[in-house]
Formats: structure tokens, sequence, C-alpha cells
């Protein structure tokens, strides 16, 4: 059976566009977990709770292409209100929420579910643009990238323990593989 590997988290950068993808293999099927990822309230479940990040949009949330989702959230004590949009809509193989309101320039997430050795591997690619102009290069090192990393490891544990996926266990400086910046 796979183990979530979390040095599978990896941090690219192309001109202002950062890149993270986090792959995990969970165990239930595409067609059993995807119903999971479609409730917008789970995400509550597997963000961390320093966050307090909460859905505001009536619940629930009619997932489709074009669906409007309303949160709540502190980013470094800072309360912060963002709204995505369900850009692209594929049960059980995928979806893309972008954020149309919210603490970034570009936020385009794309989630994919792919059978794999009896689960599913899940593949989140995050693309985003930090805020700052000429100072968003520091705002990135100093204060987002090491937060953004931290939440999809949370993520990716808590899923873990939700599902029952195995983990692999590593050193701190060995769990995700960032380019510097």
């Amino acid at each position: 059976m796979p183990s979530t590997e979390l040095s599978d988290l990896h941090l690219d950068r192309v001109g202002r566009l950062h890149t993270l993808t986090m792959r995990q293999w969970l165990p239930p099927s595409p067609e059993e977990l995807f119903p999971f990822y479609a409730d917008a309230t789970n995400l509550e479940r597997i963000t961390p709770s320093i966050l307090r990040f909460r859905v505001v949009s009536p619940t629930p949330v009619a997932m489709r292409e074009g669906a409007l989702i309303d949160y709540r959230l502190r980013l470094r004590g800072v309360p912060v209100g963002w709204r995505t949009a369900i850009t692209w809509w594929d049960p059980p193989h995928g979806f893309r929420d972008e954020q149309l309101r919210g603490p970034y320039v570009l936020w385009r997430h794309t989630h994919t579910f792919e059978p794999s050795e009896g689960g599913t591997m899940t593949t989140d690619r995050v693309q985003y643009i930090v805020p700052g102009g000429p100072l968003a290069p520091l705002i990135h090192r100093f204060a987002v990238r090491d937060d953004v990393q931290a939440i999809f490891r949370f993520r990716a544990e808590a899923l873990s323990s939700m599902f029952g996926a195995p983990t692999s266990r590593q050193e701190p400086g060995l769990m995700a593989r960032a380019v510097a910046l």
C-alpha cells in the first residue's frame, strides 16, 4: 500500500506565478472519495484551526461549474473574506476553484483524482500570485511560502487520518522540497 510522502509537496516559481503541487494516495476509490471533496464544509475539517476557516455561504453548497463559495478566515490574525468560483467540475475526476476575491492576486486550485493501486492518487495543484508589487518576492519568502506549505502538510495528515492512509514520517527539514525564492 502506498504511503503519503510529505516530500510529495513541491513548490516552484516562474516569474511571479508560484505553483504548489501535492500528491497523496488515499484508500477510497475516486467514486467513494469525490463526495467528501464535493462538500465545501469539509474544507473546515482539513484546515488548521489557527486559520479559523469557515464557509459562510448557505450550506449545502450546490457544487457545479459556476458555483460561488464564500469563506472567512484569519491569516496571521487578520480577518479575510475569500470568494471562489468552481470553474471546472468533472466528478469523480476533478474540479477547479479560483479566487474571485481574497488575499491573492491569483489563486487557482485544481484537484484531480486518479485510480491508483486500489485507491486514489489525489493531486492538488495550486497556482498563485502574491500581492505586493516589487515587494511580492519578499512577502512570499517571509510570510506566504511556509504558511501555504504548512496548510497542505496539515491537510495531508488530516486526510490520512480520516481515510486510514499510511503516512511516512520524515525529519521536518525533509518534509517539503521548495525552490528557495
